[in-house]
């Protein structure tokens, strides 16, 4: 995501001025006892345009979803975040539904509606169980999920397909090959100066996925009762493997400590890199208005490499939906809600959109399924993937972590000392500041 300074401020006057077009009810319509606005706070793509459309129509005369657009173009991650506890801190009914990272819903639990009395047996059975997993907090649903990711690799078809065994190769990656392996491929491919593997370093939540997907592929329990041990040598191993391929292997260049999930996906399009490390959506993404169509469909999906005797993983990602415990719609708002975990809505949105369904019963149609073979292919990936610790200040662990490890893979700091400070700073309570 591009990171840009915005002023806090943007979200009140967007909001402010939704309310101020939208508060007096049209004309000749339905009285107002009888009419509700939800407004639903997210990045606002095609296809999330595509399912509001559709849930206007169905429930016209009743309920109208307002969408209040944060663009990822505009917000990074972390300033989405931030505008939206400012509202919700500041107790403001002007939002219904918001989306929220999965690695928010500890955070934001304190300003959602609880949502057990919802979701029975019936409902729960139907989303996938590692996306339902993210929706709880302290043994209550908070949130209801709307899509999940899983870290994966791209690679350029164009160069595997070029050597003599591509088949073969291509066939193995998609499988998952070994980090060894994958740092010897290197030298088999013709790069012309090109980079060959690009991941994301900057200083943010992109690069701890990175680091995390280290520490789990060395032990898939790493994270178990929500802890991170940055002593052990399974955190030191993890984090010297990203500073080796900018500084040992030279197989990532010193650009990827300034570069977020864009950037990296934009130099492998223009430079022609090999692989970049990212999320599902890329290509459905860029096909829509990168201009070199041929380079878009010569990118191909795999699995992340993994450590030789251990299986792969990958991290989870994904965004769920909250209702705001201050709305004044909460009826109307989970209506919405519902609507977007349904089978139909869901489809909607991976075809316009690339977002991965929750909704099990999608998986279950084969019809879908046979159309969609890169569907079929991330729900392997599926398979693979761990959640980050659940913590209510995960964000601050997390910024912490993403600061020191960012230094070592600039080169500034050791892998020990960027560990040791980080360790001494997460025990210290004080707020931490970037």
């Amino acid at each position: 995501m591009i990171r840009r300074a915005v002023p806090f401020l943007i979200l009140g006057v967007v909001l402010t001025g939704i309310l101020v077009t939208l508060a007096v009810y049209p004309p000749g319509g339905p009285p107002r006892s009888t009419f509700r606005r939800v407004y639903f706070a997210d990045n606002i793509s095609p296809a999330h345009q595509a399912v509001i459309d559709r849930f206007n129509a169905e429930h016209r005369g009743s309920i109208e979803v307002v969408p209040v657009a944060l663009p990822f173009a505009k917000f990074s991650t972390n300033e989405r975040k931030e505008l939206l506890a400012r509202s919700l801190r500041n107790k403001s009914d002007r939002l219904d539904v918001f989306s929220v990272d999965l690695i928010w819903v500890p955070r934001f639990s304190k300003w959602s509606e609880p949502l057990d009395a919802s979701m029975g047996p019936e409902e729960t059975r139907r989303i996938l169980p590692y996306a339902l997993e993210s929706c709880l907090y302290d043994s209550h649903f908070v949130a209801m999920p709307m899509y999940i990711d899983v870290g994966l690799l791209y690679y350029r078809r164009d160069l595997i397909r070029g050597l003599p065994d591509g088949g073969a190769v291509e066939e193995k990656l998609r499988s998952s090959i070994t980090w060894e392996e994958f740092i010897r491929l290197r030298d088999r491919l013709t790069l012309h100066g090109a980079p060959y593997y690009l991941f994301q370093a900057d200083n943010f939540e992109g690069l701890v996925c990175n680091y995390f997907e280290m520490l789990a592929g060395q032990e898939r329990d790493f994270f178990a009762g929500n802890r991170v041990d940055l002593s052990s040598p399974v955190a030191e191993k993890g984090l010297q493997m990203l500073v080796d391929f900018v500084h040992r292997y030279r197989m990532s260049p010193p650009e990827v400590c300034g570069y977020d999930e864009i950037r990296s996906y934009i130099h492998m399009l223009r430079y022609g890199g090999a692989f970049v490390r990212g999320w599902p959506n890329f290509i459905e993404d860029y096909r829509s208005f990168y201009p070199d169509s041929v380079n878009i469909a010569n990118i191909g999906r795999a699995a992340l490499p993994h450590f030789a005797g251990r299986p792969p993983v990958s991290v989870f990602g994904g965004w769920n939906l909250m209702i705001s415990k201050y709305s004044t719609n909460k009826e109307a708002a989970l209506t919405f809600v519902r609507y977007l975990q349904r089978e139909d809505a869901q489809k909607i949105l991976f075809e316009l959109g690339g977002f991965i369904p929750t909704n099990a019963t999608v998986y279950a149609d084969t019809s879908f399924m046979a159309q969609h073979p890169d569907l079929a292919y991330y729900r392997r990936l599926l398979d693979y993937g761990f959640h980050r610790p659940q913590l209510v200040d995960y964000t601050r662990m997390s910024d912490i972590i993403s600061s020191y490890a960012h230094l070592a893979i600039k080169g500034e700091l050791t892998v020990h000392e960027a560990l040791t400070r980080a360790s001494r700073v997460m025990q210290n309570e004080q707020v931490f500041h970037k």
